[in-house]
C-alpha cells in the first residue's frame, strides 16, 4: 500500500527521534568511561598547558556517540523545526533522568551470593568486587546527572535557534553553513555549563579549570563537527529520496517558517 504524505513525514519524525534517543541515551549511560583520544591514534599524551593546568585529549566515552545526536538534531531542525527539536528533547531528557532513576534504584538492589562470586579477578588475577563494580560504573554524582541534563537542553534549544537565524541568511542553500555552525556554537555552551555546573557548583574545581578542561572538549567537538558534514548531506539524500525532493523541500519550508524565536 502506498504511503500518504503524512505517514511519510510520521515515518521519517519516529525513525529520526528513534536515531536520537537512543544515541543520546547510550551516550550518557557510557560517558563514566573516560579514554586518551590521542592513544586511539597512536599518539603521545599532548601535554597541552591552558590557564596554568597541563591537559590531554582525556574524553568521556559518550563523545563517541554525541556528534549523531548533534546531526540528527539538524536533520530533524531541517524538516521539522524548533517544535520537533523540542519534543523530541525534552522527551529524551525526561527518559535519561528515568534511566538513572532505574539504575540507581538497581544499585540498592542487595546482590545474589552466586552472582557476587562470578568473575572476582581481571585478565592479570586481580580481584575485584562485583557489585561494588556494578555500582561505580552505573552511577554519577548528582552535579553530572544536573550538568548533563542542563547542558544537554540548553545546547539543543541553542543549537535550534542559530539554525534558523542562519537560514535566513542562507535560505535552502549552503546547509553546512547551518548545521555545522549552529553545531559549534550550541557545544560552545554545552561544553561549559556541564563541567560547571557539576564540578564548579557541586564540585571543587575551580573557575581557572573549568574553563581549561571545557576548552579541550570543546577543540575535540569542534573537529568532529567539521568532519562529520558529509553524513549531514548524506541524510538530507536520503530523506529527499524517501520523501521526494518537492515534498522534502515543502517540509523543510514549512518547518523554517514555524521556528522563529529561541523558545
Amino acid at each position: 500500500m502506498t504511503k500518504t504524505k503524512e505517514q511519510k513525514r510520521n515515518t521519517l519524525f519516529l525513525v529520526l527521534s528513534g536515531i536520537f534517543l537512543t544515541n543520546a541515551l547510550v551516550a550518557e549511560m557510557i560517558g563514566v568511561k573516560i579514554f586518551s583520544a590521542e592513544a586511539v591514534v597512536g599518539l603521545a599524551p599532548a601535554h597541552l598547558s591552558i590557564l596554568g593546568y597541563t591537559l590531554d585529549f582525556n574524553l568521556t566515552a559518550g563523545v563517541v556517540l554525541w556528534p549523531f545526536v548533534f546531526i540528527t538534531t539538524d536533520i530533524i531542525n531541517e524538516y521539522f523545526g524548533k517544535e520537533g527539536v523540542k519534543k523530541i528533547s525534552y522527551l529524551t531528557a525526561l527518559l535519561i533522568a528515568y534511566a538513572f532513576v532505574v539504575i540507581f534504584i538497581a544499585t540498592l538492589l542487595p546482590p545474589a551470593d552466586f552472582w557476587m562470586d562470578i568473575n572476582q579477578t581481571d585478565g592479570s588475577g586481580n580481584s575485584f568486587n562485583v557489585n561494588y563494580a556494578f555500582k561505580t560504573i552505573f552511577t554519577q554524582g548528582l552535579g553530572i546527572i544536573l550538568g548533563s541534563l542542563a547542558a544537554f537542553l540548553i545546547g539543543q534549544l541553542l543549537d535550534v535557534f542559530v539554525f534558523h537565524q542562519l537560514r535566513k541568511v542562507t535560505g535552502s542553500k549552503y546547509l553546512w553553513v547551518r548545521a555545522t555552525g549552529s553545531t559549534l556554537v550550541s557545544q560552545l555552551i554545552d561544553s561549559f555549563v556541564v563541567l560547571f555546573i557539576a564540578f564548579f557548583v557541586f564540585g571543587n574545581w575551580p573557575m581557572e579549570q573549568v574553563l581549561s578542561v571545557g576548552l579541550i572538549n570543546y577543540i575535540y567537538k569542534f573537529g568532529v563537527a567539521i568532519l562529520l558534514t558529509p553524513l549531514i548531506y548524506a541524510g538530507h539524500y536520503l530523506i529527499d529520496r524517501y520523501l521526494g525532493l518537492e515534498e522534502a523541500s515543502e517540509l523543510s519550508e514549512e518547518a523554517a517558517a514555524k521556528s522563529e524565536g529561541l523558545f
